[in-house]
């Protein structure tokens, strides 16, 4: 009796381990962070898209909860990338548009995002767009480029290092240059040309199509791009295979991590100029390349969730579905966008857009995806990708430092549309600063010139000499300026953004 006893214990013991290690991947999902570039608010089907389809991205949204209020923190890449990995406002860094040789913004010791992923048991990778810099000063192209993501919370990094329209164009996986021949070193210079290679400017009829004197230094696949290179020859990507080569990687690391708590931040290079989709998707929209390349974005989508899909870890994977900034057409290239655009609204009812002040800056598509997780719906609540650090701390159940993501909220309930109350309050950044509070928005005035190459975009900017008041609840469209009507309420919204400049916001560290 003493020996069934003991083995009927073994037998219970063992059970139980396997349930708890169930249980503790069950309450650890798999995250994967889908992250377009330039996609405006209405850029997708199941936000209103006119003259393309995207049915995969349409999937998540009938099948997860879509967001009608989400938003990154800036209107440019580089600050909202910043604050989503840092849980920090761009500014506290000087955070702006980086050139592709810049050092590492996000400095070793910094409290990421990945980071606490890592401490909460998770492996980690970073596939496609950086564009936070690397190395301590000019990247090391042809030796150790580092620090990079493994020195900040990364188990793993295949990059494109800053932009598709800046050289050097090739990818970067973990410290080196990939398929670099050290017999063919990389040059890279953002001040003057190096090397004989051929120039948008020099040799036009090498181009696939023209960019602007900024967009028209070396050439490399047909195409100008910011900044002079050479050599690196055997590394240079070809811009029509890039989503493929990504999705490679992507399925790659999801393959081998299909067994443990995974993040994987995918930072799409579409649909950012140069838009040279693959020959696949020429045609597939009714907007020429912009439109092509949203296509080829939707791809990319469903292949994630082929993966998933198949590898049977789609019910606990958690999918959020967002862009890094509001749209734009013209962005330095020739490529038709705005004659062929037709209908489509890329912003939807909002006004402005990529480098604006107004809604369209940072109104972004947003969708969270969870079978396990998440019930189907439409959220209205107001949220924002800064506050994904302090939220998957609670989903992990790690504790956030004193010095860790310093304008992080604990929004968890509302990304799970568990609550459909949101940020009572949210800064936005721009070339100035906006401040949201429940439905109304102040834009403060601008302090500094507005740079030359931003007046030529079609895009209304919202920088102006005097303050902007809007009510979003009855004027989403920004239309109608309240300032002078309630200029106490603009000069209370003004003290919040000064205090928010000098004071962390997140709620633990203001008690």
């Amino acid at each position: 009796m003493k020996i069934r006893i003991t083995l009927f214990s073994a037998i219970l013991i063992a059970c139980a381990g396997h349930l708890s290690a169930q249980t503790t991947k069950a309450n650890k999902p798999n995250i994967i962070i889908i992250y377009i570039d330039d996609l405006g608010y209405g850029d997708v089907g199941c936000y209103g898209a006119k003259g393309v389809k995207t049915p995969n991205v349409d999937y998540l949204a009938k099948n997860g909860l879509k967001f009608t209020d989400a938003h990154c923190t800036a209107a440019t890449c580089t600050p909202s990338r910043f604050s989503m990995l840092t849980g920090s406002y761009a500014f506290r860094n000087n955070a702006a548009i980086l050139p592709g040789d810049a050092p590492l913004l996000i400095r070793p010791g910094t409290p990421t995002m990945p980071e606490m992923l890592q401490r909460a048991g998770y492996t980690t990778a970073v596939i496609g767009k950086w564009h936070l810099g690397l190395g301590d000063g000019d990247p090391k192209w042809n030796d150790k480029i580092k620090p990079g993501p493994l020195e900040i919370g990364f188990n793993y990094s295949f990059l494109v290092p800053a932009t598709l329209d800046r050289v050097p164009t090739v990818f970067v996986e973990n410290h080196e240059v990939a398929n670099l021949d050290p017999k063919d070193p990389i040059v890279v210079n953002y001040d003057h040309k190096v090397g004989n290679w051929p120039t948008g400017t020099e040799n036009p009829e090498l181009l696939k199509f023209k960019g602007d004197p900024q967009h028209s230094n070396t050439i490399t696949d047909g195409i100008s791009r910011i900044g002079y290179m050479y050599g690196g020859t055997s590394a240079l990507w070809k811009d029509e295979e890039i989503a493929d080569v990504l999705i490679g990687h992507v399925n790659s690391f999801i393959t081998q991590n299909r067994n443990k708590p995974f993040f994987l931040y995918f930072s799409f290079t579409d649909i950012h100029v140069p838009r040279d989709p693959n020959p696949r998707f020429k045609g597939k929209s009714t907007m020429g390349s912009r439109g092509d390349a949203i296509a080829q974005m939707d791809w990319s989508t469903g292949e994630v969730m082929k993966t998933l899909k198949k590898l049977g870890i789609e019910k606990n994977t958690m999918i959020i579905f967002s862009s890094d900034n509001g749209p734009v057409l013209d962005d330095g290239y020739y490529d038709r966008a705005e004659e062929l655009v037709g209908n489509h609204k890329p912003a939807g009812p909002f006004k402005g857009g990529k480098y604006s002040a107004y809604e369209g800056g940072t109104r972004v598509p947003t969708i969270v995806y969870w079978p396990n997780g998440v019930k189907p719906g439409v959220s209205n609540a107001l949220v924002n990708q800064v506050d994904f650090f302090a939220s998957f701390a609670k989903l992990t159940g790690q504790q956030l430092g004193p010095k860790a993501a310093p304008d992080s909220f604990d929004m968890l309930d509302a990304w799970l549309g568990k609550t459909k109350v949101g940020r009572k309050e949210m800064l936005e950044e721009s070339f100035t600063l906006s401040l949201r509070q429940g439905n109304w928005k102040y834009i403060a005035a601008q302090t500094k010139p507005t740079p030359d190459w931003l007046k030529n975009k079609n895009i209304a900017t919202g920088l102006s000499q005097t303050p902007e008041l809007y009510n979003l609840q009855t004027d989403p469209g920004e239309k109608h300026n309240l300032i002078n009507a309630n200029s106490k309420a603009g000069e209370q919204m003004a003290e919040r953004i000064n205090y928010i400049l000098q004071n962390a916001t997140r709620p633990a560290l203001n008690k």
